[in-house]
């Protein structure tokens, strides 16, 4: 198989958001009396705002509840003057570099919605490393469906199982896996899985480590 694209998750892959929203929602839910805990939140990392959405509200004791919570974080993290900022992970802003020098087509299959896609990426300064991206708002099914990633690479024009797929959770590798794409994970939050980790192309401990496999992932024709 000749791999032609790379298609990233963004939150945890690519951009340190995932600590911040959890941090938030944790905090928020302990303001209005209703505590959440990490291990309840991990549960939602990986899904699309529908599904995550529908798990809250479970976790919370209702839609009241959630809408509650949900405001309190929107005004922690968007309440003040300037919007937040997620800083890069390590290695990402080298990896997009080396990539497009090396004429690989890049795309972004998040959860997240295009609009959050857009603006985050934006202000990280790296969106226009990426020539497509699908959001968990444009699929009928968030990770571990394979769809955000089939759309990723239909808008790339280059199939699936033609692509590498980065990603930092289980929902995400699975996701990827299933559309065809070879996996390389880079745990973020969660520690992956013995099975996890045995399933996926590689595991590495940050995207820099990425950088010397790019010629053999990527062969020149």
């Amino acid at each position: 198989m000749h791999t032609r694209a790379a298609i990233f998750d963004m939150d945890g892959t690519l951009v340190d958001s995932e600590r911040v929203i959890m941090s938030a929602w944790l905090r928020a839910s302990t303001v209005v009396g209703i505590p959440l805990d990490a291990s309840q939140y991990s549960n939602v990392i990986g899904l699309n705002d529908e599904e995550s959405n529908a798990l809250l509200i479970s976790l919370l004791g209702g839609t009241s509840e959630f809408r509650e919570v949900q405001s309190a974080v929107r005004q922690m993290l968007h309440g003040g003057a300037e919007r937040t900022v997620f800083p890069l992970k390590e290695g990402v802003r080298e990896l997009l570099g080396a990539l497009r020098d090396r004429g690989v087509r890049c795309a972004v299959a998040s959860s997240s919605t295009a609009a959050e896609i857009e603006e985050r990426l934006s202000l990280a300064g790296v969106l226009h490393f990426f020539h497509a991206t699908a959001g968990g708002d444009e699929v009928h099914r968030g990770k571990p469906d394979p769809a955000v990633y089939q759309l990723a690479a239909a808008r790339l024009g280059i199939a699936p199982t033609s692509c590498f797929a980065f990603e930092d959770s289980e929902h995400g590798a699975t996701a990827a896996a299933a559309a065809g794409a070879r996996v390389v994970l880079v745990p973020d939050m969660k520690a992956p899985s013995r099975a996890l980790a045995a399933s996926v192309h590689v595991v590495l401990e940050s995207l820099s480590h990425a950088l010397p496999l790019i010629p053999s992932w990527f062969p020149e024709r």
